[in-house]
């Protein structure tokens, strides 16, 4: 009996110390039994440079870069979701994704649905037409009036010129798209005379096309800047995310992947 008991005690004091050590691996606070949980991000994967396929039809891109650094540093899995940019709001709040991590502009409306980081670049919504052919009207400071002009659909633009009628209206039509990249096709085939979008993603765009499009140093509304969405009471998420961020900021690993991209750091540091 007493050698029974003696291998009893040291049966338990063994499953003692396993679980000691489990807990501290897996369930000793929230950031570690986390750990496993598979991150879903949800972008338009027609976004270069920020989200966009390659040819071998991998999603790749500088927002890309930086939730997979961010998932490595949290022990998560990241998962990239190609969505409707158009229906990127209910994805989030039906959990099909748990963030939109691609040039999101941080705005008053949006911010009603949704959890914001902090804004971690800054950009402009910029004009485009084809290379050498400004139109008239832009020429002669009229802007954009009698112009068929194209953005993408729910962006920035469009909810400006939505804002603003009397630019809107004095155009000849504004066509919507489901990504920039047709838009600025369209406007290289003559089917439009200017396109309005995001700076960072003409500017990527001209670089593989020099010869067809180029940059008007005209700036469409106020200057936006990019956060990283989760839902709306996904605070604990939010809260993970940003302070890894913070961390490739100090650490300089964030810096490196803007000037992969861009060539320079046009990461926005805190004040």
């Amino acid at each position: 009996m007493k050698i029974k008991n003696l291998l009893m005690m040291a049966a338990l004091a063994a499953c003692t110390i396993l679980t000691g050590c489990g807990g501290q691996e897996g369930g000793g606070n929230d950031k570690a039994a986390n750990s496993g949980q598979k991150i879903v991000v949800g972008l338009d994967d027609e976004f270069p440079p920020m989200g966009f396929r390659d040819e071998k039809n991998n999603i790749v891109g500088f927002d890309v870069d930086l939730a997979k650094e961010a998932a490595k540093r949290l022990g998560r899995e990241v998962e990239f979701k190609a969505i409707d940019w158009s229906s990127k709001e209910a994805e989030l709040k039906s959990k099909r994704i748990d963030v939109l991590w691609n040039g999101l502009d941080i705005t008053p409306e949006r911010e009603e649905n949704m959890l914001f980081s902090d804004p971690y670049m800054e950009n402009r919504q910029i004009v485009f037409v084809r290379k050498g052919e400004t139109p008239g009207s832009i020429a002669n400071g009229e802007g954009l009036n009698g112009l068929t002009v194209g953005t993408q659909a729910a962006s920035t633009a469009e909810a400006y010129f939505n804002e603003n009628e009397g630019i809107k209206n004095g155009m000849k039509e504004l066509k919507t798209y489901g990504d920039y990249t047709s838009a600025l096709m369209d406007l290289e085939n003559g089917r439009l005379d200017a396109v309005v979008c995001d700076e960072i993603v003409g500017r990527y765009y001209i670089s593989k096309h020099p010869e067809k499009i180029e940059a008007l140093d005209i700036t469409i509304g106020p200057i936006s800047q990019f956060g990283i969405a989760f839902r709306k009471d996904d605070t604990a998420l939010r809260d993970e995310v940003q302070k890894v961020f913070d961390e490739m900021v100090k650490d300089g690993a964030a810096k490196k992947i803007s000037e992969q991209w861009f060539g320079k750091d046009l990461l926005k540091t805190k004040q």
